[in-house]
C-alpha cells in the first residue's frame, strides 16, 4: 500500500535500465547554489550525476564509468583534493577500490582515478570529514569483506 501525502508531488527520474541504484548524495557540482544529485548505479559500473535547477527539477543523469564490474556501492562528495571544488568518492564493491572523481566546478568530472582497499575488501560505505585536522576533507571506508574500517587522506 502506498500513501501520497495531500499537496506531494512526485517525479521520477532514470537512471537506466539495470541500473541498480544504491546510493545517493547532494551537492553543489557546477557552483551554482544549487543542489545537485549523485547516485552510485551498481549495475551499470557508473555513477549519474543529475544536475539541480533549483526549482526541484533536475536534468537528465550524465554518467560516469567506474570500470568493468566495479558495482558502485556507496558515494560521498566533498572538496577531497582541496581546489576548492566539489569531488565525488565512490566505492567500487565489485573491484575493491574507491574511485575519486575531482569536480571541475561546471558539473563535470575528471577520469576516475583509483585506491585500492585491498584484495577482496568490497568497500561498502562511506562517511567523509577532516578526521585527521589537516584541513582537508577524509574518505572514511567500511570493507565488508575485512570488518574494518579505512581512512584515506590526502587523496591528491
Amino acid at each position: 500500500m502506498s500513501t501520497q501525502m495531500t499537496g506531494s508531488t512526485q517525479t521520477n527520474y532514470s537512471t537506466g535500465n539495470g541500473s541498480y541504484p544504491y546510493w545517493i548524495r547532494t551537492g553543489d557540482f557546477n557552483n551554482d547554489s544549487r543542489l545537485d544529485i549523485v547516485v552510485a548505479n551498481y549495475g551499470t559500473n557508473n555513477i549519474g550525476v543529475l544536475l539541480g535547477h533549483g526549482n526541484g527539477t533536475f536534468s537528465s543523469q550524465t554518467t560516469y564509468f567506474t570500470g568493468d564490474e566495479s558495482h558502485p556501492y556507496s558515494v560521498v562528495v566533498g572538496d577531497f583534493d582541496n581546489d576548492k571544488q566539489m569531488d565525488i568518492a565512490v566505492a567500487n564493491y565489485g573491484t575493491n577500490n574507491v574511485g575519486l572523481f575531482s569536480g571541475y566546478g561546471n558539473g563535470s568530472f575528471a577520469k576516475q582515478i583509483m585506491f585500492s582497499t585491498g584484495f577482496d575488501s568490497h568497500p561498502f560505505a562511506m562517511a567523509s570529514g577532516d578526521v585527521n585536522k589537516d584541513n582537508t576533507e577524509d574518505v572514511i571506508i567500511v570493507n565488508n569483506g575485512y570488518g574494518n574500517l579505512v581512512t584515506l587522506s590526502k587523496l591528491c
